[in-house]
């Protein structure tokens, strides 16, 4: 698949919304070196091309080349997603979380309800102008993306905080194409408490109602941002599996935005899935304290043994730009510092899982050479996630 248009390429780009320097899709930093056999990469390969591959969770836009102009490129309204970078990946669905934090369209804080709808529509008006990448809502669509050769977008929130207090938002969200809601991003909201609170007290009684309705409507429910206790009682609250879509184990890496052993099983007890995360210097081990693939591979391998392989997959949280300066102008809003646990060593990107185009190929190779069979790979590819996704969605 190859896709030769440019976002937002119906207007006329300086005239109709300004433009920025944006960074490349492509070879941004050097590829990963990895020591594997022809034969091993062949058969990784093929094991991608052929099977429904899912990331659980990304940003797959363009950010300008020089992060300090995000504030100003995200008050467009507009961000810009990669469809070639898309067209090479492998993927068959994205779990898209757009701005999410850096949605400050009209203002200076984030989540408010206008920017997350005006993020919403923009992004879709502009892919309804193409014929590679299309907003994926139902099993049928994903199956359809997989047939054809193009690629879905599943657009979600990592925090269910522009609701308000407001329940019935959840069903316009869900009726302007949203699929995936998470509870709260760190501050606490009227749901329950996020992971930088220094008491989490919990799922709120309006959470509670709000789980209801997610279950209800067919919104997968994300608390990859949630503190312990809140995530707990979203697990036991829920009658649908519940997605920790991007995250990492606390035994591996002792901060609290990694999840500890009491909330992996509860999730995996709801028939949900753990995604790993490779957001930089988040999921980092002792064994490789500098942050690669091969540190997410540690947090991958510990809860596979942990809650068995029908529950775990990868959501890297990757994007077309530098990550890294990304967290240092937005570190005020996402509470970056604010979550404890041992300092990793400091690099410049994540070396293997710098963007969405390079992920699953590399994810692919480390599980070839790793020795999993064909049927285990399917499952960690994106087999895992469909399998939840038929419990949490009414097929259409």
């Amino acid at each position: 698949m190859t896709s030769d248009y440019e976002s937002y390429g119906y207007l006329n780009s300086g005239d109709d919304f300004p433009t920025f320097d944006l960074s490349p899709e492509f070879h941004r930093v050097p590829p990963w070196m990895n020591d594997i056999s022809e034969s091993d990469h062949a058969r990784a390969r093929r094991l991608v091309e052929e099977n429904i591959v899912i990331s659980l969770h990304d940003h797959p836009v363009r950010f300008p080349a020089d992060m300090s102009d995000t504030p100003a490129y995200n008050r467009t309204g507009r961000q810009h997603t990669a469809f070639r970078g898309l067209a090479e990946s492998g993927m068959t669905v994205v779990f898209d979380n757009m701005m999410d934090g850096t949605a400050c369209v009209t203002g200076n804080a984030p989540w408010r309800w206008d920017d997350v709808v005006t993020d919403l529509g923009m992004r879709q008006a502009d892919i309804a102008h193409q014929g590679h990448v299309e907003v994926v809502r139902t099993l049928d669509d994903i199956e359809r993306c997989h047939r054809d050769g193009t690629v879905g977008l599943l657009f979600g929130l990592e925090a269910a905080t522009p609701i308000e207090n407001e329940i019935d938002r959840l069903d316009v969200l869900f009726g302007l194409g949203l699929r995936q809601i998470g509870i709260a991003y760190s501050d606490a909201n009227s749901l329950g408490g996020g992971l930088a609170e220094p008491v989490d007290g919990g799922l709120t009684q309006f959470g509670r109602r709000a789980v209801r309705r997610m279950n209800q409507l067919g919104l997968a429910i994300d608390v990859s941002h949630s503190g312990d206790q809140t995530s707990l009682d979203v697990c036991s609250t829920s009658s649908a599996p519940v997605f920790m879509t991007h995250a990492g184990a606390r035994q591996i890496w002792g901060s609290r935005r990694m999840k500890p052993d009491d909330v992996l099983r509860a999730i995996a007890e709801t028939g949900g899935v753990i995604g790993m995360s490779a957001a930089p210097h988040t999921t980092a081990s002792s064994e490789h304290p500098r942050h690669t693939i091969l540190s997410v591979m540690d947090h991958f391998m510990y809860c596979l043994d942990l809650v068995g392989e029908d529950y775990v997959t990868f959501g890297p949280d990757t994007l077309y730009g530098d990550h890294v300066q990304l967290h240092h102008q937005f570190a005020h809003l996402m509470r970056i510092g604010d979550l404890g646990g041992p300092t990793p060593e400091r690099v410049l990107y994540v070396d293997g899982l710098e963007n969405p185009t390079e992920n699953f190929w590399n994810i692919a190779d480390l599980l070839v050479q790793r020795g999993f069979s064909d049927d285990s790979i399917k499952k960690f590819l994106g087999g895992n996630v469909l399998r939840a996704l038929g419990s949490i969605w009414q097929r259409g």
